[in-house]
């Protein structure tokens, strides 16, 4: 089956919420934009909304990203996910 094959409920192109959850540290927010921008060259990093843990331990970020199609969002999606500093990306 190609990729083209796949179902997906989203209509491309469109804008995108991701929501990724790290380490409370500035590191974390720096690595997460870097990576966002590689695979949206026009995300705007002012958008983004962040939510801190109870215990401040924990951040979690809400990026909105212009998606073009399902590949370009599995692979920001396994980037993400692949980097030491994130814990877990929805």
């Amino acid at each position: 089956m190609s990729v083209r094959d796949e179902e997906t409920l989203i209509e491309f192109p469109c804008e995108f919420p991701v929501k990724v959850m790290g380490a409370a540290i500035p590191e974390f927010h720096s690595a997460v934009e870097k990576i966002v921008q590689a695979h949206d060259p026009d995300f705007d990093p002012s958008h983004t909304k962040q939510n801190t843990s109870k215990t401040g331990k924990y951040v979690s970020l809400t990026l909105n990203i212009h998606a073009k199609n399902k590949p370009q969002l599995d692979a920001l999606y396994q980037d993400l996910t692949n980097h030491e500093l994130v814990v877990w990306a929805l």
